[in-house]
């Protein structure tokens, strides 16, 4: 049951990774991702349904369009399978609190939390926050934007999600949000933007809400010291230059399932008297 439920998971993420493609595609560049068919980016000609089967079709087409015969770039299969592979871990890590059976691997305090809060919504609620934490992962490495839309769309259902749960460190958890967005818009303001955009600003708020503040601290130094590593090896591999604008809501959004899946122990290490 177990398998079959991982299986379901995966193909689900699959999908919702072949929208993903499409929506960080179109929507930065004001298309409509509900109208029209997919496109070869190189010929222009309709890709067929049967072309556009999550990594299947990439792989039987051998990575090639089937009318031009041009390369098909690694980010449509890459960003399928880390979806794919991100929902598989979120039930996983949510093993213990989600389904009956007990064992196998380290639970998520995070999960657990909001399982207990809200109940059967805690899977669809935190895979829609995957699901969009990877489009921004993908818009602002290639664009450098982080859409508005789903950074409100993130507060919203985490305000709502926290006003049904009405625990007892509401207001604690919302403090934690709108203070980590605010210490990010001072960064934005000392550094002209340099440092910090107010995508970051705003994307902050929800997880800080999320995860309360504990794991809050945890993530936000997560980040950094995952930012200043990258850093470094783009510096040392030429690929950025010393006051260059990095986008820093990938190392967020990196730091931000490690802190879910890992939070506790890291908490722990690096913050043992919190």
């Amino acid at each position: 049951m177990l398998w079959f439920s991982l299986s379901a998971i995966f193909i689900l993420g699959l999908i919702v990774g072949s929208f993903i493609t499409a929506y960080t595609h179109r929507a930065v560049r004001g298309k409509s991702v509900s109208k029209g068919r997919s496109l070869c980016p190189n010929c222009n000609n309709k890709i067929s349904w049967y072309d556009n089967i999550p990594i299947f079709s990439f792989v039987v087409l051998g990575g090639r369009c089937r009318n031009c015969n041009k390369k098909i770039s690694l980010r449509y299969p890459l960003i399928e399978f880390a979806t794919a592979l991100v929902f598989v871990l979120i039930s996983l890590f949510g093993y213990r609190c989600m389904l009956p059976v007990q064992g196998l691997i380290v639970e998520s305090t995070v999960l657990c939390f909001w399982q207990e809060q809200i109940g059967i919504l805690v899977l669809p609620y935190f895979l829609f926050i995957a699901a969009s934490l990877i489009a921004i992962f993908v818009t602002d490495v290639e664009d450098q934007i982080i859409p508005d839309s789903l950074s409100y769309s993130l507060f919203v259902f985490t305000f709502l999600a926290l006003i049904i749960a009405s625990p007892e460190d509401l207001y604690i958890r919302l403090f934690t949000g709108f203070a980590l967005s605010l210490s990010f818009l001072f960064l934005h303001l000392i550094t002209l933007g340099r440092g910090m955009g107010l995508g970051d600003v705003k994307l902050v708020i929800f997880a800080g809400i999320l995860l309360g503040w504990k794991l809050s601290l945890v993530w936000i130094f997560l980040s950094f010291v995952i930012g200043a590593v990258v850093g470094v090896i783009l510096i040392a591999a030429s690929k950025a230059k010393f006051g260059k604008q990095i986008a820093f809501g990938p190392f967020l959004i990196v730091s931000f399932f490690l802190t879910i899946f890992v939070g506790d122990c890291l908490l722990a290490k690096f913050f043992p008297y919190l």
